[in-house]
């Protein structure tokens, strides 16, 4: 029970990385806060948790909404008085397969300011309560696309090569204070995501398992355990770090 009593805000959890990262905090004893834009899933997902005995609250937002982001993170101080792990997962895919001169400008602008900043607005509102509180951790979801080049990524990887900066900055920003600030990079994650750009058919799927070299793609759980581990007491003296979940791709 690591994170017992402790409330844990997560975007983009209705599904993926975001539903099994709550099941998962819920599991070690946090009150987690869900958000997403799928009312419907989102509630679905904070009663599974509570049947299983688990704390858990479901707000509604869209993180390419300013005004409802600053309203989840009020929402949930309002709700259980405080916030000490954010873990800002929320995010889309875009244009992908496509090359940098035939990207819509519509599919450009909607990955900056659901993945970029809407990270940043995230953390703008979760940080000046966990200064008040002298400690907190933020995690942040980039990408290996954040880290590593990909053909026809260059909307996605803008975004998620600018997660890794704002999370670097702001880890040096607040590292006398309490605050740690980290992000994850995941290589290709079996989820609704995944299914749509990589896993179509069974040959996509068996060549994306190929390019990893440990010759498959990840689960959610893996992901999960790593952002569990950034956000607890383990990982005390480590912040600005963007851990590569990846199966050996950025070796």
């Amino acid at each position: 029970m690591r994170f017992k009593d402790q409330v844990v805000l997560i975007t983009g959890a209705s599904s993926g990385i975001g539903e099994d990262t709550a099941r998962a905090f819920a599991e070690e004893g946090a009150h987690v806060f869900l958000v997403a834009r799928r009312g419907d899933k989102g509630e679905n997902v904070a009663q599974s948790i509570r049947d299983a005995g688990g704390s858990a609250t479901f707000f509604k937002a869209d993180m390419g909404k300013r005004n409802e982001i600053e309203a989840m993170v009020d929402a949930c101080i309002a709700t259980y008085g405080r916030l000490d792990i954010a873990f800002n997962n929320a995010g889309i895919e875009g244009d992908f397969f496509v090359e940098t001169h035939k990207h819509s400008e519509q599919a450009w602008d909607d990955l900056l300011a659901i993945n970029l900043t809407g990270v940043w607005y995230c953390m703008r509102h979760q940080i000046p309560h966990m200064l008040k509180q002298g400690k907190g951790a933020i995690v942040n979801m980039a990408s290996m696309a954040g880290v590593k080049g990909f053909s026809g990524s260059s909307g996605y990887a803008a975004s998620k090569f600018g997660v890794v900066g704002i999370t670097k900055a702001a880890a040096l920003e607040y590292a006398t204070q309490g605050l740690r600030v980290n992000c994850v990079c995941p290589a290709v994650i079996r989820s609704e995501m995944a299914e749509k750009i990589f896993l179509q058919t069974e040959e996509s799927a068996a060549g994306t398992a190929a390019s990893h070299p440990m010759g498959r793609i990840g689960e959610p759980r893996e992901v999960s355990n790593a952002v569990m581990w950034l956000a607890s007491d383990e990982a005390s003296f480590i912040t600005g770090e963007a851990l590569q979940i990846d199966g050996g791709l950025g070796a």
